[in-house]
């Protein structure tokens, strides 16, 4: 289990900010094993500064990280895998040879590195392209290759900074599937990214985090059922006026209407869409990731 526990850290001022930025306002969450933790926010509300801090490039003002019950070192994170928002790939360098390069640097034997390559070139839809260069590749390749190079030693945790930016669709179920792999064998992922309808169907849980401070996080089931408390009912071709003095509003579609309200006793509306006229739809309605999103950070 990943513990980061109330991180906080302050980056230096200058002329337009003699106090300094504060990046990191106490920020927590757990990523426990085989779980998927999506990591959301606006540019600049501290995620890359997070994932940095687990890694080690930067250092926290205080606070704490934790893996398995123990402070994070060195060593463990030597067994870990990031994938930087600032991509590192040697541009001229050979996408097979590039990804055995950084197997090598986690310790791994050349056969070793050389199979786990092969491996993920084709899990990841590169074989075909593992003798040409990096800077030869589209953004998405490259993007492809990034990912390898942070998979090949076989990582006890992953830690990604919008893998999925920049990336077709296609390319985004590859990914996608090789990272539900690594959690169904137990791994930790945690990734951030700006996509939440990717975030809503790939994560178990979600952390939002706005200006340095986690403003909502839990699982996905638990944020939007947390926030269910609209009702929304649906009558085709109802009499006139049916709604008149009900909480809530009335949109038309055609001979739809909706009615949605956070109020109201709901038997009493059910008994009046009923009589009004073919209810097709009465419950409650779950918001969105986005919508969940937008409330938090407002």
């Amino acid at each position: 289990m990943l513990e980061i526990n109330e991180l906080r850290k302050r980056f230096a001022g200058g002329p337009d900010a003699p106090g300094g930025k504060v990046a990191l306002d106490g920020i927590g969450f757990t990523v426990r094993p085989g779980e998927m933790y999506g990591f959301v926010g606006a540019n600049g509300a501290g995620k890359t500064t997070t994932m940095r801090i687990v890694m080690g490039v930067l250092q926290a003002d205080s606070g704490s990280v934790s893996w398995q019950g123990r402070p994070l070192g060195y060593d463990d994170r030597q067994r870990f895998g990031y994938m930087p928002e600032e991509r590192g790939l040697y541009q001229k360098m050979r996408v097979a040879e590039q990804i055995e390069y950084f197997g090598r640097l986690h310790g791994m034997a050349a056969p070793v590195a050389k199979k786990a390559t092969d491996d993920l070139l084709e899990r990841l839809g590169l074989t075909e392209r593992k003798g040409e260069t990096v800077q030869a590749l589209s953004l998405g390749n490259q993007q492809r290759v990034q990912l390898a190079v942070a998979l090949v030693h076989d990582p006890e945790v992953l830690i990604l900074d919008e893998p999925f930016s920049g990336l077709d669709p296609i390319a985004v179920d590859a990914l996608a599937t090789v990272l539900q792999e690594r959690c169904r064998g137990g791994v930790p992922v945690i990734f951030s990214s700006h996509q939440l309808e990717l975030v809503e169907r790939l994560c178990d849980s979600v952390g939002i985090v706005s200006a340095g401070r986690m403003v909502a996080t839990g699982t996905v089931e638990d944020l939007r059922a947390a926030e269910s408390n609209t009702l929304r009912v649906v009558v085709r071709d109802p009499a006139p006026g049916w709604a008149d003095g009900l909480p809530g509003t009335v949109t038309v579609h055609g001979d739809r209407h909706t009615l949605r309200t956070a109020g109201g006793d709901d038997q009493e509306i059910l008994r009046r869409a009923v009589k009004a006229g073919r209810v097709e739809h009465f419950g409650v309605e779950q918001p969105t990731l986005t919508e969940i999103f937008k409330e938090a950070v407002a």
